[in-house]
């Protein structure tokens, strides 16, 4: 099975397919935030380093993020084959990532770009809603992802909430972020041989569907 790494602007529909590819293939999923989370729970001084850095509001630097993916990457259920999510978000950090697999004897494997209209992305975005207890996602304009009952958990029966960041002047922010620093690994990708592109822009079940035929070819 090969590795994969997925490309996609906010919103258009990364951790659906993320978890779709992990259920079918038994892939690890592997996303920068579980790092940290997980490093935290450990009794070392790396942990600790963290917890600090996080308990002062301060961003973890990106050599603590190559550390904790190295160490990731070398975990047995890794062997199979996992799928990078949110990572890496930039030319640096792709190279960097090159380093690494080279050091474990790794494949890069595959990219896979989401391809989606600006404006689908933000209707995306502003119409998401999650639940508080169990992190379930809902959109309260797509038919087959509204809650039966508004407001109510389907899945759980807790709240269903807007996150802070689905509004459209943070949508804004988040998608020139993304042209601006994660874009460019696109060409970086089109230039080794490895990048796909799918279109993300109908069904969840639609995109997993073309994601399948590139990796099974």
């Amino acid at each position: 099975m090969k590795n994969i790494i997925l490309l996609a602007a906010p919103a258009a529909g990364k951790g659906t397919l993320a978890k779709a590819l992990k259920e079918k293939y038994n892939l690890a999923h592997i996303s920068t935030g579980d790092l940290l989370r997980d490093a935290t729970k450990k009794q070392d001084t790396l942990a600790k380093k963290i917890s600090d850095m996080m308990a002062q509001g301060m961003l973890v630097t990106d050599e603590i993020i190559y550390e904790l993916l190295e160490r990731r990457l070398q975990e047995e259920d890794c062997k199979n084959g996992y799928i990078l999510d949110g990572f890496p978000r930039n030319i640096e950090q792709a190279k960097k990532y090159d380093e690494i697999l080279e050091k474990l004897n790794m494949d890069l494997g595959c990219v896979i770009e989401l391809e989606i209209p600006k404006e689908m992305l933000k209707m995306r975005a502003t119409g998401r809603r999650v639940c508080k207890d169990c992190g379930a996602i809902y959109h309260i304009s797509s038919n087959g992802m509204q809650p039966k009952v508004e407001g109510i958990c389907d899945k759980c029966g807790g709240k269903i909430y807007q996150r802070s960041d689905d509004n459209e002047e943070a949508f804004e922010n988040r998608y020139n972020t993304y042209l601006e620093k994660t874009a460019p690994l696109i060409d970086f990708y089109t230039n080794k041989g490895v990048l796909y592109k799918v279109d993300s822009s109908k069904d969840p079940e639609y995109t997993l569907q073309q994601v399948l035929k590139i990796i099974e070819k």
